[in-house]
């Protein structure tokens, strides 16, 4: 088995490369397309990540949950996969449907990049990277991922040119997100072989599956739908600042989310196994190590917004200043709420507490989104965002206060938000200085992660020493 140092790094990798190569053509593509077109592509793939959701359901949780419980004996695993992908097939192939009739009958502008955008939702029925993950062989993905993206990345450049390019965007983002689906099956059987299940077999999927394919939608709903409803209720030009915005906060929620996404068939096999002290151990430093990442980077984020946007966006997207210093601090509700979920409540198999958590932030968001976009569009979303998030941060919070030390983490939080505001005044004090833009963003990266990490240091290896040699330890050294 992999350790989970190596596994970290391998989810880190591709969480950044999904989510970080994109920022590499960003600014290209703000200069380019311009907020109104980028507005266009990001309405589109909205609408069409909603079929791909129903295509999935709730297989990237449950399946990697399932893989990782059996995934020591080959003949369990492969039959667990095989009734997981057929019961996965079955609702690609409905939801694909779908999107056909929906082009068709519904969709009245911008028919042509909707179509192609049909290559996205075709990649659900090939998507099996639920199992790597489960399995924790990470590497296999991050590989394939790393040949994709940079591929991508060149064609954007050469190919889009102009406004009027938004259709070739389209094609190579969507056709690369079909062939990364497709050419993971050649390492499929050296893990698994595929065996044909007993439909009563499929059946018995049905249910689990669907439990966690309702926090998925509830997500969504604050993902996803904030794009839909600014493109339906504020146009397009507010849609495009709102998914530039979303595109530089995702880079910081991408390295929470790489350790999610390790820890989560850890945990999930430790608890399989019973083995409970080594599970508080995983969870009480994963949550110390995402609250240094998380509260660093929400400050960190918000000191440098003022300078690092109209340099990395262009002028056209200077209100987006605004909009990234107000929805920096999900990144903190996000960290804390995802230890939460993927090493305790879905490992555990507490699914009805973490449906309730995202439902209520979900009804929190629609509620903010439809009193806010028509007046303030895209900033009534990042609101709604905020709100959602905090709303699933409290709520799972509550719902394990008396199964975890809640208190603990959070006094071991505490002194970070600290050293995160001392940054802060530091990012803002080298903002002041008359010097080039791209040399002041340098400084204040710089000067505030070096304030930062110095602090936390002091602080990890003085006074809570037991901590920064347990994060260490159960993190970072080799597991078996």
């Amino acid at each position: 088995m992999e350790s989970v140092r190596k596994n970290y790094i391998y989810s880190l990798i591709y969480q950044l490369l999904s989510m970080g190569l994109p920022l590499l053509t960003t600014p290209y593509l703000s200069r380019i397309l311009g907020p109104e077109k980028i507005g266009v592509y990001s309405f589109t793939y909205s609408i069409a990540t909603y079929f791909i959701l129903f295509a999935m359901l709730g297989v990237n949780n449950y399946g990697n949950r399932s893989c990782a419980v059996v995934r020591d004996n080959r003949k369990k695993l492969s039959e667990t996969f095989s009734e997981i992908y057929v019961l996965q097939c079955i609702f690609a192939c409905l939801s694909i449907s779908v999107y056909v009739l929906y082009i068709i009958i519904l969709s009245e502008a911008n028919t042509v990049v909707a179509w192609i955008q049909l290559m996205v939702v075709i990649s659900a029925l090939f998507d099996v990277n639920w199992l790597y993950f489960g399995l924790e062989r990470f590497k296999i993905v991050v590989n394939r991922n790393i040949a994709v993206k940079l591929v991508t990345v060149i064609l954007i450049f050469l190919f889009v040119k102009s406004p009027n390019d938004i259709w070739k965007y389209t094609i190579i983002m969507a056709s690369s997100s079909l062939f990364s689906q497709i050419v993971i099956w050649a390492f499929l059987n050296k893990h698994v072989s595929f065996t044909r299940p007993k439909i009563s077999k499929v059946l018995l999927h049905v249910k689990p599956n669907l439990m966690l394919f309702i926090p998925v939608i509830a997500v969504s709903l604050y993902k996803t739908m904030d794009k839909i409803m600014i493109g339906t209720l504020s146009g397009m030009t507010q849609t495009g600042l709102f998914d530039n915005t979303e595109k530089m906060i995702n880079m910081p929620l991408g390295i929470i989310t790489a350790l999610g996404t390790v820890m989560l068939p850890r945990m999930a096999n430790l608890v399989a196994k019973n083995n409970l002290e080594k599970t508080k151990i995983y969870l009480t430093n994963s949550m110390l190590f995402v609250m240094f990442l998380s509260i660093g980077m929400t400050f960190g984020i918000a000191g440098i917004a003022e300078t690092f946007v109209p340099l990395f966006l262009g002028e056209g997207f200077v209100d987006c200043i605004q909009l990234l210093v107000y929805i920096a601090p999900t990144i903190i509700f996000y960290s804390w709420a995802n230890v939460i979920r993927t090493q305790h409540l879905i490992p555990n198999k507490k699914d009805r507490s973490y449906i309730l958590s995202v439902l209520s932030g979900a009804v929190i968001n629609l509620a903010v989104n439809f009193l806010l976009i028509p007046k303030y569009g895209a900033l009534g979303a990042v609101i709604g965002t905020v709100a959602a998030e905090a709303t699933v941060c409290i709520m799972q919070t509550v719902v394990v206060r008396k199964e975890i030390e809640i208190y603990k983490f959070f006094m071991n939080s505490l002194p970070f938000l600290v050293f995160g505001f001392i940054m802060y005044q530091v990012i803002e004090i080298i903002g002041k200085l008359s010097l080039e833009e791209m040399l002041v963003v340098f400084l204040q990266i710089l000067s505030g992660t070096l304030v930062y990490v110095f602090l936390s240091i002091l602080f990890l290896r003085f006074v809570h020493k037991n901590l920064f040699y347990g994060v260490y330890s159960s993190l970072f050294r080799k597991q078996m």
